[in-house]
Order: C-alpha cells, then structure tokens, then sequence
C-alpha cells in the first residue's frame, strides 16, 4: 500500500480533529459537524481517485 496515501488521510484526518475539537470546546457544534463531513467528503475524494486508478489497472492488465 502506498505510504502517501496513509499520510494524507491521517494528515486530513488530525486537522479535521483538531479543528472539531476547537470548535466544540467554543460551543459551535454545528460548524463542528460542518467540518467534520467536509473531512470526509475530501477523504472520499482521495480514495476515489486511488480506487479509479486501480481500476484502470486491472483493465490494462486483463485486456478489458
């Protein structure tokens, strides 16, 4: 499995932790919730394009 992969979602992931917990402790928890989905969603993101890649991959290596 790729390192950078792994470094950026656990990168995402402590900022959207660090920032929640920010603005909980603030007393903002709808912009908490707000961010946290945000993290999520650009995970997503990430890991689609992984998963769109290696779907390429095995379409190039089976002759699909």
């Amino acid at each position: 499995m790729d390192v950078d992969l792994i470094m950026k979602v656990a990168g995402v992931g402590m900022i959207v932790a660090v920032v929640c917990q920010i603005l909980s402790k603030a007393g903002r928890e709808e912009q908490a919730t707000l961010v946290s989905i945000t993290g999520i969603v650009i995970i997503l993101l990430i890991i689609i394009e992984r998963v769109g890649e290696m779907l390429e991959s095995l379409k190039r290596i089976f002759g699909l």
